[in-house]
């Protein structure tokens, strides 16, 4: 896909749910019996291919089918390349770590979009089915990563010692790292990386109780970052970001 369609397809998928809520019937089954409660809110853990996280949505009915929600992402994000190593050669217990990696990534997602009931539970308990559709910002929070490296000592000239160095890929290789720094280490050097996302999601509503939400949602997600994030040293880092992912939802409703 070349740059401009794939700019194209990016603005297309932002604009869909805009779309989609031009497109909806209009009415006053709002006020259908079965409409009692118009509000909603619930939290969920998120496992995607990229990583884990946890989600927060609010929102409301525009029609008895048809409701505008308001989403939120905060995930970390694993590159395909990043595999985990210990230098064996080194002490035993020299700690593990991800070679080539140069920065933690973490999504922070935050956008609008529809839930539009196909198909409608008719009794409290049984199984409704919703399909969903967001788009929005997201925010790549990139935090640079800091290993402990063997180092010559300045003392001692045939010493090597332990220091603490942000990972350098032209000067710190397999035999000279002893393993990761503490995480809270570059934590004061984070820096931001802005995109938008769009997402497509298939939620299915259990619970027996109309004042509570139990769901469980599986969907697809694409993330888009013109500037791409630079997560390892040795592999391509791409704009474009596919996650699969499935959520477990808790909330809340009410009138």
């Amino acid at each position: 896909m070349n740059k401009k369609g794939l700019h194209l397809f990016v603005f297309a998928l932002l604009l869909y749910p805009v779309y989609a809520q031009s497109q909806m019937v209009t009415g006053s089954d709002i006020d259908a019996p079965g409409i009692q409660m118009r509000n909603e809110s619930y939290f969920g853990i998120n496992i995607n291919t990229h990583g884990w996280g946890f989600s927060y949505r609010k929102g409301n009915h525009i029609t008895g089918t048809l409701k505008k929600m308001m989403d939120f992402d905060f995930v970390n994000y694993r590159h395909p390349k990043e595999i985990k190593v210990r230098n064996v050669s080194g002490s035993y217990n020299s700690k593990s770590y991800y070679y080539g990696k140069l920065n933690n990534a973490t999504l922070l997602r935050a956008g609008y979009g529809l839930q539009k009931v196909i198909y409608d539970a008719e009794l409290p308990g049984s199984l409704e089915i919703r399909l969903n559709y967001y788009a929005g910002a997201s925010i790549g929070l990139l935090k640079p990563v800091y290993l402990e490296v063997y180092k010559q000592s300045i003392a001692v000239p045939d010493r090597y010692e332990l220091v603490t160095e942000k990972y350098d890929p032209n000067s710190h290789f397999t035999d000279n790292i002893f393993g990761r720094a503490p995480f809270i280490r570059g934590i004061n050097e984070i820096s931001l990386n802005p995109g938008v996302y769009g997402k497509f999601g298939v939620n299915f509503e259990y619970a027996a109780d109309a004042e509570v939400v139990r769901a469980v949602e599986a969907g697809v997600i694409l993330d888009y970052h013109p500037k791409p994030m630079p997560i390892m040293a040795f592999n391509t880092n791409n704009p474009l970001i596919l996650s699969f992912y499935v959520t477990i939802n808790w909330g809340k409703r009410w009138i």
